[in-house]
């Protein structure tokens, strides 16, 4: 997105160098990203970050769509305001309904599941494979350490100290990294 700068190589999305691009630019361009721990904006309702998310004018209802496909009941949080007041859990469901508005090409997950209670954890992986289904052209990059979550990607690539060390299918990674005490980081790419 933009956050951290590459020391080295080249970033190209849609046949573009966006290497130098700043996090604005690459939003405009269709890229978004949710952070492992979401931010907190005083004085935004939730409704209005779904609208901003959206780019466009959202009514009552097309907003509380978002929130209830996230699980969380519209009625209760389409005029929260979003702040210290609504817990981890709840963040990061909101963060995941911007991301289901913005419907960009490429989202970036990175550690979805961080904070999510058991239930909401098979509601977001409901979520990333109606976002494969549902939003042509575009591609989920899920950085994650869950072996439910693997379990869906299309392609699995693992890194290791900063370096790739395999991709392929998750029948090709998967048996390598179960039961393994390894810190890995993979990224799953879900076209």
């Amino acid at each position: 997105m933009g956050i951290e700068q590459p020391c080295e190589g080249k970033i190209i999305f849609d046949g573009r160098d966006i290497t130098g691009l700043n996090i604005t630019e690459r939003a405009k361009l269709g890229i978004s990203f949710a952070l492992q721990q979401p931010v907190r904006f005083k004085g935004i309702r939730v409704h209005d970050l779904l609208q901003i998310a959206a780019g466009k004018k959202l009514s009552i209802n097309d907003a509380c769509d978002y929130l209830s496909e996230v699980g969380l009941c519209a009625r209760d949080y389409i005029d929260r305001e979003i702040n210290s007041s609504l817990s981890g859990g709840e963040l990061k469901r909101i963060e995941i309904a911007t991301l289901l508005a913005r419907k960009t090409k490429l989202s970036v997950f990175d550690e979805p599941e961080a904070g999510i209670d058991l239930w909401s954890f098979q509601n977001l992986i409901r979520i990333f494979e109606n976002m494969r289904n549902e939003i042509k052209d575009s591609s989920i990059v899920i950085i994650s350490h869950q072996e439910r979550i693997l379990n869906i990607a299309d392609e699995i690539v693992l890194l290791v100290n900063g370096q790739i060390k395999k991709t392929g299918t998750a029948d090709e990674i998967l048996p390598e990294l179960v039961g393994t005490t390894a810190a890995v980081d993979a990224c799953d790419r879900l076209k």
